[in-house]
């Protein structure tokens, strides 16, 4: 298992277009350190933030609860800071969701500030907007607000599987300039109109007060909320959208 995780590890930070990937091995600590070309470093924002001894790299993985999240302000992580009109890229990660009733978004990284208005990129599960509920879903704002005419940001890639509960699973979500896509174990998540989402709009620059990068809730509502409940057990962003290809091939290094 040790040489298989490690061989995974290796990997992953061999693929083309790697800012950070994250396996949460430490064993204790308050922060978590990237592997990869950009080593940024994830601070646990309270002591809720447990280590669990079941992971996919290695013996351990972040337990996430209701109250529990991740961060990197965002003066420390620029090229996680990825905006503009040639925006490109993909967030995934390696989840096992907790067995409990399901309460509301849950949010599993990127950088989206709801309450202030600084909506860049965030894959989220179980967004629960055009009729969705429990999929991955790979948001995307080019205004960092509200998408006109609606009280919330509309704009996603929304796919059509639930994520099921008490398993591993492995979720992505790229964005090449055109377009959002959401993918589950490997396979884009096809959905009409959903998944593939088209949008060529890019991603909203929230300048020097932008948006922090958060991992298992965002700043919603004057508050923090949007938990994830489950274990995490990877990490990973590049600044680019991985192909269909890709996707499947990184999932096949751990299955």
């Amino acid at each position: 298992m040790k040489s298989a995780a490690h061989s995974g590890v290796n990997w992953i930070t061999g693929v083309d277009g790697l800012v950070s990937f994250w396996d949460f091995q430490e064993a204790c600590g308050d922060e978590y350190v990237a592997k990869g070309p950009y080593p940024y470093r994830l601070k646990k924002m309270n002591e809720t933030v447990e280590q669990a001894e079941k992971g996919v790299f290695g013996a351990n993985s972040v337990n996430l609860t209701n109250g529990s999240w991740l961060s990197i302000p965002r003066n420390d992580c620029p090229e996680l800071n990825i905006h503009g009109p040639q925006a490109t890229l993909t967030v995934a990660a390696w989840i096992n969701r907790a067995e409990i009733t399901s309460s509301g978004c849950e949010f599993i990284a990127g950088i989206w500030n709801e309450t202030a208005k600084k909506r860049q990129y965030g894959m989220f599960i179980n967004l629960e907007i055009w009729d969705s509920s429990e999929q991955v879903c790979g948001h995307v704002s080019a205004v960092g607000g509200p998408t006109p005419g609606y009280k919330y940001c509309m704009t996603s890639a929304i796919g059509a599987t639930p994520v099921s509960k008490g398993d591993w699973h492995f979720i992505a979500f790229t964005y090449d300039g055109m377009e959002a896509r959401a993918y589950l174990d490997g396979r884009l998540d096809r959905r009409d109109r959903y998944n593939p989402y088209a949008y060529p709009d890019g991603l909203f620059n929230g300048g020097e007060g932008g948006a922090d990068f958060t991992v298992g809730a965002v700043n919603r509502s004057g508050e923090i909320g949007n938990f994830y409940n489950g274990l995490l057990g990877g990490l990973a962003v590049f600044n680019r959208a991985l192909s269909e290809k890709e996707i499947l091939m990184i999932h096949q290094q751990w299955v």
